[in-house]
């Protein structure tokens, strides 16, 4: 289920950086007194109660015609377009300005839910300026970013306009998202396994500029197949389009079950595919490693295995994702990639049966005891899983503290050895043992 994106708005120096701080609970975005610090808009994934969304933090609207202003206002029309809820934040110690009006006249075009944040406010018993009330955008909320005041209040109000999500057209259909960077050969790809030219395909890198979702079926299996524009670096990612595209992918990536990760064979592995790799662990996503472009090397085991080994060096914390090399213009071992998804998913949706999962976890622990915390013994007392995609396995332990990492990773390559999870992470969540357990 894709998160609702929530966008924070406003004139430069009314705090938005510092509220976006706040509601993260780390500093991800540069504070400063100097208006236009934030230029690019950045993403974090949040949660607040029971809701998780996607926060976006943007640079401050203004007038002013220099090429980095008009590339910040782009930037901003884009968050607001993609967003779900806009907050639009004001300096509640500052009368209005006529680049307030400019963003209060952007958000009514664009026809989003918005909240009227009115920041800088440390003390309630402040009267608020009156001017506020004419936005048109409802009950202002008094906040103080830099002090966490009424914050709950805020996003309380903000999310009550989440989407409700829409009604799966298959709730059975496999969602496999294929991303990567630019000119991998993502569109090949989906035009090889589909049989058609369903997509534009041409040698210019970022060609396909949006996710295009693609059912198919075949034998009784459904298959929704999204193909994403390619993920840039930041620095690369230097007009509204492409940032718009980089916001679709992610969001792409967060409503799918198997991602298709794709590398081209003839460059070299980089901090780009990396970072993509790191979205889908992050997301808890099965995962494929699709080596495409392989007919433009040299084919021999040897070279295929040298491969292999460093995409398992560079990507080890994808370990669990099998990887397949693949020509897509040739189709050459193309006939194994949907057997691999099936496979995959298969596992995404393992559930083990709770006296087999504790009779491998009691072998596992009585051939390599947990290391003590600091003196004290850590003892696992029962282990139960809790949910699939991803797997998901909680033990009730003596102590969570003492749940080491390097015993997790060998308890999840015991249960990898039991059960396979090919393709697949695994999820462990801890709680303490009770008196009436």
């Amino acid at each position: 289920m894709a998160r609702t994106v929530i966008a924070i708005v406003g004139r430069p120096n009314v705090g938005k950086s510092t509220l976006f701080n706040r509601i993260v609970g780390q500093r991800l975005a540069i504070v400063e007194d100097t208006p236009g610090v934030t230029r690019d808009r950045i993403y974090a994934n949040c949660h607040w109660l029971n809701h998780e969304f996607l926060l976006i933090d943007t640079g401050g609207i203004t007038d002013e015609r220099d090429p980095i202003q008009l590339q910040i206002r782009k930037q901003v029309e884009v968050a607001v377009a993609e967003a779900d809820i806009i907050i639009m934040v004001v300096d509640g110690r500052q009368p209005l300005t006529a680049f307030d009006d400019q963003v209060t006249t952007l958000l009514r075009k664009a026809n989003k839910p918005v909240v009227l944040a009115v920041n800088k406010i440390e003390h309630f018993n402040i009267q608020i300026n009156p001017e506020v009330y004419s936005l048109g955008f409802g009950e202002p909320i008094q906040i103080s970013g830099e002090h966490g005041k009424n914050i709950g209040d805020l996003l309380d109000a903000a999310l009550a306009f989440s989407p409700q999500e829409p009604e799966e057209t298959d709730p059975d259909a496999i969602r496999v998202t294929v991303v990567g960077r630019p000119n991998a050969g993502k569109s090949s790809l989906v035009n090889a396994i589909l049989g058609k030219e369903r997509l534009i395909v041409t040698d210019i890198p970022g060609t396909t500029r949006d996710s295009i979702d693609t059912p198919f079926t075949i034998g009784d299996k459904h298959y929704l197949l999204v193909d994403t524009a390619g993920i840039r670096r930041k620095s690369k990612v230097d007009t509204s389009v492409e940032y718009y595209s980089v916001l679709r992918a992610l969001k792409a990536v967060e409503r799918s079950d198997v991602v298709l990760l794709v590398i081209d064979a003839s460059g070299e592995i980089s901090d780009q595919d990396l970072k993509i790799g790191g979205i889908i662990k992050n997301t808890g996503k099965a995962c494929i490693i699709v080596v495409n472009k392989w007919d433009l090397l040299d084919e021999s085991e040897k070279t295929a295995e040298q491969f292999r080994k460093e995409i398992g060096r560079q990507f080890d914390f994808l370990e669990y994702a099998p990887v397949l090399f693949i020509s897509a213009k040739t189709g050459h071992h193309l006939p194994k990639l949907l057997p691999l998804i099936n496979q995959v998913m298969a596992n995404y949706l393992l559930r083990i049966s709770t006296n087999k999962l504790n009779q491998v976890i009691g072998d596992a622990i009585a051939m390599h005891h947990p290391p003590s915390n600091k003196g004290r013994l850590f003892k696992i007392y029962y282990t139960t899983q809790t949910a699939v995609k991803p797997p998901t396995f909680l033990f009730t332990v003596s102590d969570p503290d003492g749940f080491h990492f390097s015993y997790r990773r060998y308890l999840e390559n015991r249960l990898r050895e039991e059960f396979d999870f090919i393709g697949t992470p695994l999820k462990f969540e801890t709680r303490v043992k009770t008196k009436t357990d």
